[in-house]
């Protein structure tokens, strides 16, 4: 059996990954808060996960993994956009969930065994909150229920902070009921124009944190596998659902694997609306980036460095993703090389993975081991081929090429071809005609008016 080796925030170190039950392999991702598009720093931690859902399939088998990736569907934000445009709650989130997970499938990314909603789970979070409370783990006040931070003594371990440094650096709610500052919400009341369940605190709803915990322990028990999402949900998401957890379901560990990715840049900077780099997925898909183009550029690097895209990159990945799929074209997948599957198992070494890519020169094993990271699988075919129409301005540089023989003025060609090479286009002219190809950096948009 395969060996798989994974770094661990929790231990800070690469260690060897053995189930608690390989014929339950439990994985729990933080999924969306669904009040807009996904952005694209959205899609890394969905494509990394991915690969690994794909990684326990193939070593455990596909039908022992429970993987669980969760909608929050209860949020202040979503309240905002409710009210600023006059959509009801639910509209807003069937929508966005909706186009979340069309654009995730067009990045080659499988559904999830399971995706609640957090409202979904209400009562299950009023449970465990009442469990807190009897514990002497969290405390009701002014319509509120906070956890007590000073009553789980290893809060900070995941992110390595004290709870002293925490106070100093955090920007925390200042609330007189709150014992210590760095206490969190559990539950909060709601007015009447805002979403609310009755509790025995009134009637509210809850808070961020909880949802994932409540949900995963229905969902994959007291302990359970791997938890994974961005490195910016340690702290103090994930910190918090541990504190939670832990001394809800003492019986358990929560999670036993943490797996956290890097962000995200564009061109080399934060991506920010401020500075014109803020894109959607679905941005880059209408701007004719293929999704498949979009996954090769994630997987390029490993997901525990700062990922940047650029455009250089994109074209890069079009042209290798090309070739690759001209090389397998009609032909039936293989096996999965054994270095590609290595490199995958050692800690989501995608970047390695496609490294082994380029050294396999068996058609079939390249297709197989490509589409064991969810590159050259048939959903995410057809964009190579559905490029523009080049063969009328071949004409046109050809008829133009005949006119110049008889007139010896060569200047309409050279116009042409110096526009076409411009817009990305490979201009090949012989004595047999004129081809033309799209090349990197090619730009439809420049062919605008040129015929």
């Amino acid at each position: 059996m395969v060996s798989i080796t994974l770094h661990n925030t929790k231990t800070r170190s690469k260690e060897l990954f053995t189930p608690i039950d390989p014929s339950n392999v439990g994985l729990y991702v933080c999924g969306p808060t669904v009040y807009d598009r996904a952005h694209l720093g959205n899609a890394r931690p969905v494509i990394v996960f991915d690969v690994l859902a794909r990684l326990l399939r193939h070593v455990y088998g596909a039908e022992n993994l429970n993987y669980v990736r969760n909608f929050t569907d209860v949020d202040d934000k979503i309240n905002a956009k409710a009210a600023a445009t006059g959509r009801t709650i639910s509209d807003i989130c069937d929508e966005t969930i909706g186009w979340y997970l069309d654009d995730m499938r067009a990045v080659g990314a499988a559904n999830p065994d399971q995706m609640p909603r957090a409202t979904e789970f209400i009562p299950q979070m009023i449970t465990m909150i009442e469990g807190l409370i009897e514990k002497g783990h969290a405390y009701a006040a002014e319509g509120h229920v906070l956890f007590a931070v000073d009553s789980y003594k290893n809060y900070g371990a995941l992110s390595g902070r004290t709870v002293d440094d925490m106070i100093a650096g955090a920007r925390v709610e200042v609330a007189p009921y709150k014992r210590n500052p760095m206490d969190f919400v559990l539950w909060k009341p709601s007015s009447d124009d805002q979403p609310g369940w009755p509790s025995p605190w009134g009637t509210g709803r809850p808070g961020w944190h909880i949802e994932c915990s409540a949900m995963s322990y229905e969902l994959l028990g007291a302990e359970f596998d791997i938890h994974g999402g961005g490195n910016d949900l340690q702290f103090p998401h994930h910190e918090n659902e541990i504190a939670q957890s832990c001394c809800a379901h003492p019986e358990g560990e929560f999670a036993r694997f943490w797996l956290h990715n890097e962000m995200l840049q564009v061109e080399g900077k934060k991506m920010s609306k401020s500075l014109g780099n803020f894109f959607t997925v679905r941005d880059l898909l209408e701007q004719g980036i293929p999704g498949e183009v979009i996954r090769f550029v994630m997987l390029s690097t490993h997901y525990r460095k700062p990922m940047d895209w650029t455009a250089e990159k994109a074209e890069q990945a079009k042209a290798v993703l090309k070739k690759w799929r001209a090389v397998t074209a009609g032909v039936v997948a293989g096996t999965p090389s054994d270095a590609v599957v290595a490199a995958v198992a050692s800690d989501l070494n995608t970047a390695g993975a496609i490294s082994e890519l380029y050294k396999i020169e068996d058609p079939a094993t390249l297709l197989a081991s490509a589409q064991f990271i969810g590159l050259l699988t048939d959903d995410l075919g057809g964009w190579e081929t559905a490029g523009v129409d080049l063969s009328a301005y071949a004409d046109a540089l050809a008829a133009l090429r005949v006119t110049a023989m008889e007139t010896k003025d060569f200047s309409g060609v050279d116009a042409l071809k110096t526009a076409l090479i411009d817009a990305g286009v490979e201009v090949r002219m012989s004595k047999a005609g004129v081809e033309l190809a799209e090349a990197a950096g090619f730009d439809a948009l420049k062919l605008e008016g040129l015929l």
